[in-house]
């Protein structure tokens, strides 16, 4: 039988002790903007290459909704004046929804932690899949030894008798509305919803269609939104984190 304290003698901790680090050049993030005037005149590409219309341009005035983006950067390739680039934040997680639209002109929108939250020290946590399975494999992976997600005192439970929060992944189909309502309801107050992945917050490349899969804002009130498609397992722990009311 293996010695257990041996085995981490000799392996080391791989434990990441910084939070939420900036990712590696090889890792796709999500767009972001600069002061960088925009050529709209003669230009217009990223526009065209987003494949979920998340960008809009008016003259100089270029908007970007991080809440309907796939990540895919194509945006980034395709703009030559550099007002779109690569973002290597894994701090994305944002509390409202208007707070994903971010402008190239325009300051972010920002908001205040909510006040005396009952989860500062620790969070029960239900995931519901609603249809992402890249959302869940990066939500399974927030638990593993590398981000040991449990350190921060957030543990993911079986029931929502037992949940403090939902942790909503996926677009939100009309078959999954129900079912979600009644887990939400049979969660005790206070509760938390929080909205992981492009899916579940907008309905990404589903929105709009005949299934009514628009994510889950129409449903339940969120507490905190985290973008891209899917999100790194740093960005969904800071998700968490800034529901709970842990982080500025």
């Amino acid at each position: 039988m293996n010695n257990p304290l041996l085995s981490i003698i000799k392996t080391g901790i791989i434990t990441q002790k910084d939070l939420f680090p900036d990712l590696t050049d090889d890792a796709i993030g999500l767009p972001s903007l600069t002061s960088t005037p925009c050529r709209s005149a003669d230009c217009m590409k990223c526009v065209s290459a987003c494949p979920t219309r998340a960008i809009t341009v008016d003259d100089d005035l270029v908007t970007l909704d991080r809440g309907s983006c796939l990540g895919c950067n194509q945006c980034v390739a395709a703009c030559p004046s550099g007002t779109i680039v690569a973002d290597r934040s894994t701090k994305t997680a944002v509390r409202t929804r208007k707070e994903l639209v971010i402008s190239n002109q325009v300051k972010p929108v920002t908001t205040s932690a909510p006040t005396k939250l009952p989860f500062q020290r620790s969070l029960h946590v239900r995931e519901v899949a609603t249809g992402d399975n890249a959302c869940d494999l990066e939500v399974i992976a927030s638990t593993n030894a590398i981000f040991d997600i449990a350190r921060f005192g957030i543990h993911f439970v079986a029931s929502p008798r037992f949940a403090d929060a939902l942790l909503l992944t996926g677009p939100v189909g009309r078959a999954m509305q129900e079912p979600l309502r009644r887990c939400y309801d049979a969660m005790a107050e206070p509760r938390l919803v929080i909205a992981a992945g492009v899916s579940a917050i907008s309905g990404g490349l589903h929105g709009g269609g005949y299934a009514e899969a628009n994510g889950v804002d129409s449903i339940l009130p969120v507490s905190a939104y985290i973008p891209g498609d899917p999100p790194h397992p740093w960005s969904i722990i800071h998700g968490l984190m800034l529901a709970m009311g842990r982080l500025e």
